[in-house]
């Protein structure tokens, strides 16, 4: 096992070759955050592994990550500033290229850059006003400097319109909180324990893959693994038992196991009394929700509801490990309160092994305020700036609004790629008058309509404070080699920007270190006595739980049991199985379950009747990986998997050219006919739009309808028509 010290890790001279092993930490939009080490050889990475010594990731990497190397040393890397000399969307119309467009651009220098921009900045806010200008910028990297701490400082100060950060986790953050209060669950470890674990909407063997194990460690003993998902993703065909579901219906199934559950008394009474606050409510509820009602909805026999119900309530300790897609249908608020119900009616959350988890982000705490600086745009404007859902970019971007954006900074996201209603969002990049610049890694979706496209930083080359959804572990992140090229960090570009800007506050000249600091200066008491030289010398370091543990038994000590006893973090101090605060907001109290509008059972259906989902790629991460080719090798893309009666219905055989379409766009794929979807339902993947022959994405299918709780998007309730493509001379 390496010794680690407070920047080597190793540091050795052989044969003249200086060679060192840094600790890193995985930033992408992952559950994992894996703990890494990065090998450098006079000045360059030559290996990265994972750190056998992390409790969670063990030693081992995603296949995406594992061949870091090829991201950090593509020859498609953006390396230097660069200015617009061509249409907007020039390339995207023609070309299909992710390689650096010597005709659509030219290179400047970096003071060159940071004048344009700002001097557009100027003038575009005493004309219209700051609020005309939108930073616009997500999971790219989910290190927490990169993410948010100088370029919230920036637009804070400039009074430019804020970003509801909202297209991927707002309405299951928002449906798991109504119940429990924080963003709290199972930490990864107690998953050995489990004697019955449900992968609900959560594909674990794709895209939470340090789980793995500890489902397979629990097997082994003789747990169950149950699979509920629309699709036959990998973890499904390894389960014990999968129950496909028709999409967005996931709230009636939780309502029909529900309804069991509690007409069987195999609920926890105990625990329901001391612990949850409108149980009578929610069995007046279920009744509505007979399992021969919701297998009509989900498509689920009556037979198989009634099993799981009691399987779940009975089989102990129980645990359910749900996932965002849940929550990316119209009704996916409701859908995770619903599941988020599940454990506090069993009382699994007193079990070592039991509960469920969603995310684990809550517990981190971190003082974001002293990194973001929201007083900055009280002291910029006298007020809070508006806010401009990201989920609604296309409509943003085209309707008339005061004051309209007229410039649009863009890192850490790639909107022209995974924005829905694609087609709007790429009406309004194109508009001549909008200014855009983009600070990226690569030459994007994105890029295409972008005036001033700036380098951006690996995470081998700044260093950062990690936190994670998917375990209890802060980490550092230390810089392993020198940025390539020109390339800057989010910190270091938006410190640039506010000194040509003018901005005098002291904040912009804070280090990354005293940021850190900063960050940890916090009145969590799960970060007491965690400070910056700790985590450097130890790269990643558990969340000080000592006191929740307090009142714990001894036997369960070593475990974190969030609420063994209550102490939900609710206005009632329970878990509230009904909301006063929906009610305020005319949403049931309790919980219920609506069809989507567009979906089958909707009243939306007519001249299409299939459902689609725009599923995420197991070898990509959103659109991050995938233009490169080492991982483009791994996954296919350009399909759509239809069921076979769905395609002998029309005509389609597999391997067959087929238009999918509906009101908003058109896409030509390729027929995947095989048993990874039901009938009416079809699945395709998010890939690069203008690595596809015609130049498009799933995304022009999709819409900017918002989901009942949280105002997130509802990638997951579309409906499509597919036919045979017309053949062309």
């Amino acid at each position: 096992m390496l010794e680690r010290g407070f920047y080597f890790l190793v540091d050795l001279i052989i044969a003249g070759t200086m060679k060192n092993v840094v600790y890193a930490a995985c930033p992408h939009d992952c559950p994992d955050a894996c703990g890494v080490l990065i090998t450098v050889e006079n000045g360059r990475a030559t290996r990265i592994q994972g750190d056998p010594s992390h409790p969670v990731t063990r030693g081992f990497l995603c296949a995406k990550v594992a061949k870091y190397l090829d991201r950090v040393y593509s020859p498609q890397r953006v390396l230097y500033p660069m200015r617009r000399v061509a249409p907007k969307g020039a390339t995207a119309q023609g070309q299909h290229t992710n390689g650096p467009q010597t005709t659509d651009f030219e290179r400047i220098t970096w003071d060159q850059a940071l004048k344009e921009i700002t001097d557009r900045f100027k003038g575009i806010a005493a004309e219209f006003g700051s609020e005309a200008i939108l930073p616009y910028s997500y999971g790219g990297t989910l290190g927490v400097l990169n993410a948010a701490s100088m370029d919230r400082r920036f637009f804070h100060r400039l009074g430019a319109s804020q970003l509801a950060r909202n297209i991927c986790s707002a309405a299951g953050e928002a449906g798991l909180k109504s119940v429990i209060g924080a963003k709290l669950g199972t930490e990864p470890e107690q998953f050995r324990h489990s004697r019955y674990t449900i992968a609900w909407a959560s594909n674990i063997h794709g895209n939470n893959v340090h789980l793995w194990p500890f489902i397979q460690e629990a097997r082994r003993a003789g747990a169950k693994l149950v699979v509920i998902d629309p699709y036959r993703t990998r973890t499904a065909a390894c389960a014990d038992w999968y129950l496909p579901i028709n999409p967005g219906t996931d709230a009636a199934l939780a309502l029909g196991m529900m309804h069991v559950i509690i007409n069987e008394k195999l609920h926890d009474a105990g625990y329901v009394e001391q612990y949850t606050l409108g149980f009578e409510e929610l069995r007046q509820k279920v009744q509505e929700y007979p399992p021969e009602r919701v297998a009509k909805f989900t498509g689920i026999s009556v037979s198989d509801i009634v099993k799981l119900a009691r399987e779940y309530a009975t089989e102990r300790p129980a645990v359910i490990r749900l996932n965002y897609g849940v929550q990316r249908s119209e009704g996916g608020g409701m859908a995770t309160r619903a599941i988020a119900m599940l454990p506090c009616i069993t009382g699994s959350w007193k079990e070592v092994g039991g509960g469920l988890q969603l995310s684990t982000s809550g517990a981190y705490g971190l003082n974001r305020e002293a990194l973001e600086r929201p007083d900055l745009m009280v002291q910029s404007l006298g007020r809070p700036a508006r806010t401009v859902n990201m989920v609604e970019l296309g409509k943003a971007l085209n309707m008339l609004q005061n004051p309209p954006i007229q410039a649009l900074f863009v890192y850490n996201s790639n909107p022209a790629a995974v924005c829905p209603n694609h087609n709007e969002v790429v009406r309004g990049l194109r508009r001549p008058d909008l200014f855009t610049v983009v600070h990226e890694q690569f030459f994007t979706d994105t890029t295409d309509y972008a005036d001033i496209v700036l380098p951006a930083t690996t995470f081998f080359e700044h260093k950062e404070l990690q936190t994670a959804y998917g375990h209890y572990y802060l980490q550092v992140s230390h810089q392993a080699i020198e940025p390539p090229g020109e390339c800057r960090s989010n910190v270091e570009l938006f410190r640039a920007l506010a000194e040509h800007m003018g901005f005098e506050d002291e904040c912009f000249e804070e280090s990354v270190d005293q940021m850190m600091d900063a960050a940890l200066t916090s009145e969590n008491p799960w970060l007491k006595n965690i400070n910056r030289e700790q985590l450097e010398r130890e790269g990643h370091v558990r969340l000080c739980f000592e006191e929740a543990k307090a009142d714990s038994d001894s036997a369960l000590s070593s475990f974190f049991l969030p609420f063994a006893k209550g102490n939900f973090p609710t206005p009632s101090g329970k878990a509230e199985l009904y909301s006063e605060s929906l009610k305020a907001q005319d949403l049931d109290p309790v919980v219920g379950y609506t069809p989507p509008s567009e979906s089958r059972n909707g009243a939306k259906s007519g001249s299409f009747p299939l459902e689609l989902l725009a599923r995420k790629a197991d070898n990509f991460l959103n659109s991050t990986f995938s233009n490169l080719p080492v991982t483009q090798q791994m996954e296919e893309v350009g399909l759509l998997e239809m069921n076979g009666r769905d395609a002998r219905a029309r005509g389609i055989a597999d391997g067959d050219r087929v238009r999918v379409f509906n009101r908003r766009g058109d896409i030509l794929l390729t027929a995947r006919v095989d048993g990874a979807v039901q009938p009416g339902v079809v699945s395709a993947k998010l890939f690069w739009a203008k690595l596809s022959a015609d130049g498009k994405n799933i995304n022009v299918l999709t819409s900017e309808k918002l989901t009942d709780l949280g105002n997130s998007a509802t990638f997951y309730s579309v409906l499509v028509e597919v036919e045979l493509a017309k053949q062309t001379s």
